[in-house]
């Protein structure tokens, strides 16, 4: 953020960081646990909706409710104002924290993500988009990028340096994967049929661990139908924490592809249900927080 002689501020895309930061910490975002993670939840869940900047304190009594110490808070805050997630601005006593214009995007598309996620992929013409990569052994960074970007992707691994989906619209967001893993040159990305040889199921169960997904839900069921939390900041931040994870764990798969009893769609209502049931609370409660500043 830039300040002119009349002391107002406008925002540059990243802040006050540069476009490199940004990227290298956007890298980690979608999947940071911890502190970190429950910050990305909040801005996305709170700030990112509200269109509105929020002051420091309203996230030290937010994640104070989950036993982050103020330090830590601050701590948080300050990473993600260098990395160019967030943009301070001094108003007197208070610190308010507006969203960068590119992590404004980068939550935007995370909550289509997020709220448009079904658990399976609802229509699907038989077509596989395949990508063969593999990241030397010295480039430990790249390796590392591959198997986790891919795999939030949506792309599995039945072999060593192949990817699997069989979301074929998702070609542009490989090739962002590729080119920040630094082996798009050497990269090859096909679209594919299956005509012929073993069952598919076998494909499936070699490409991703299902049995470590419907755990988790199995887990996310039984967390969010107990009774919840009394407080609507809590309650409602721990489930999109929860379903976030989810997102990005569970290939979607059309439902052919799937075992029988699958506890997605289950999971799905349940998510939906909750979020609508305890929404309003908790905005209403941020917007609390938020005000007793103002």
């Amino acid at each position: 953020m830039s300040e002119s002689q009349d002391g107002t501020t406008s925002a540059a895309p990243f802040g006050s960081a540069s476009q490199e930061r940004f990227v290298l910490s956007r890298r980690y975002a979608a999947g940071t646990g911890g502190v970190r993670g429950l910050l990305i939840t909040m801005l996305g869940d709170y700030v990112r909706p509200a269109g509105q900047p929020a002051p420091t304190s309203a996230f030290v009594d937010a994640l104070g409710r989950f036993g982050v110490k103020e330090e830590a808070c601050r701590q948080a805050l300050a990473r993600a104002a260098a990395d160019g997630w967030l943009i301070p601005n001094r108003e007197g006593r208070y610190t308010w924290l507006h969203l960068s214009p590119a992590f404004q995007e980068f939550l935007d598309l995370g909550a289509e993500r997020i709220f448009g996620f079904t658990a399976a992929q609802p229509e699907w013409d038989g077509r596989w988009l395949v990508v063969l990569a593999r990241a030397a052994e010295t480039n430990r960074a790249g390796r590392h990028l591959l198997r986790t970007r891919l795999r939030w992707a949506g792309f599995g691994s039945p072999a060593p340096g192949v990817w699997v989906t069989t979301h074929t619209d998702r070609v542009v967001e490989a090739e962002f994967v590729l080119d920040e893993a630094e082996v798009r040159e050497e990269a090859q990305i096909f679209l594919s049929e299956y005509l012929a040889g073993g069952e598919l199921s076998i494909l499936v169960r070699q490409a991703w661990d299902l049995d470590e997904v419907e755990q988790e839900y199995e887990a996310f069921l039984a967390e969010f139908a107990r009774p919840p939390s009394d407080d609507p900041l809590v309650r409602l931040t721990r489930l999109v924490h929860a379903w976030r994870r989810l997102a990005l764990i569970d290939p979607a798969l059309p439902t052919q592809l799937l075992p029988q009893g699958w506890h997605g769609a289950r999971a799905v209502k349940l998510f939906h249900r909750q979020h609508a049931r305890w929404e309003p609370a908790a905005t209403r409660e941020w917007e609390r927080i938020c005000a007793q500043m103002r």
